[in-house]
């Protein structure tokens, strides 16, 4: 049996977070009204979103200790590209001793996502 990936996020403003992950290049592909829902897609990434008001507070933990990875063909021009579109970066560019070259951004509630080419 295969598996699959979708992770789920609890932003205190959707609306902001919708913002923020279209600008990253995401696509909206789902919306519910109650309780504030939304479902955003990337090729192959897929991410939900719950108001955070909505949802129990042992579902809301602070996103300690937790890094979103992003891999994307042509890190440079995906850096290059967010900046252009208002996106502060968190850490600049930089070659890993693993052999990556990355950036990191936070999201408007502090997920911290790294992005990444994909070696």
């Amino acid at each position: 049996m295969g598996m699959t990936l979708r992770i789920e996020i609890f932003p205190a403003d959707i609306e902001a977070s919708l913002a923020f992950y279209t600008a990253l290049g995401f696509e909206v592909v789902g919306r519910k009204e109650g309780p504030p829902y939304a479902s955003i897609v990337r090729d192959e990434v897929r991410i939900g979103m719950v108001q955070s008001h909505a949802q129990p507070s042992e579902h809301r933990a602070v996103p300690t200790g937790t890094e979103i990875v992003l891999g994307v063909d042509d890190v440079r021009a995906e850096r290059d590209r967010l900046v252009a579109a208002g996106i502060e970066l968190a850490e600049d560019l930089q070659d890993r001793e693993w052999g990556l070259t990355d950036f990191r951004v936070h999201d408007p509630d502090g997920y911290y996502l790294r992005i990444t080419d994909r070696r």
